[in-house]
């Protein structure tokens, strides 16, 4: 049931968050839309369409046009939970995106962020 909370929040509430999140370490919100970009084959006025829309964040996900097949080389953890353990795939995305902006938070490089 906890999943379902986390699928049914608007894109536009979360996703200043995570770009609170870099931005606090000195990283930029053009960073996290690189990631971003990367990760789900968005583009940049598809991000901004989906947040305008106001898309759930679910939603973002399964509607991500190219999901990158290197996602699957993200590991590690995220508030103590390994994401390459997370059973539901939906979830897993999301994970994978939150675990991309922590490495961006801590300075990792982005081409190594983007494996």
């Amino acid at each position: 049931m906890e999943n379902q909370k986390v699928f049914a929040m608007k894109l536009g509430k979360v996703y200043p968050l995570l770009v609170q999140k870099a931005e606090r370490k000195g990283r930029t919100k053009a960073e996290v839309d690189e990631i971003i970009c990367w990760l789900t084959g968005y583009d940049q006025a598809g991000i901004e369409g989906k947040l305008e829309s106001g898309t759930e964040y679910g939603a973002f996900f399964q509607e991500a046009p190219a999901w990158n097949p290197r996602a699957e080389l993200v590991t590690g953890k995220v508030c103590g939970v390994r994401v390459e353990e997370v059973e539901d795939p939906l979830m897993r995305r999301i994970r994978c995106l939150d675990k991309l902006v922590d490495e961006l938070s801590k300075g990792r490089p982005m081409e190594k962020i983007k494996r």
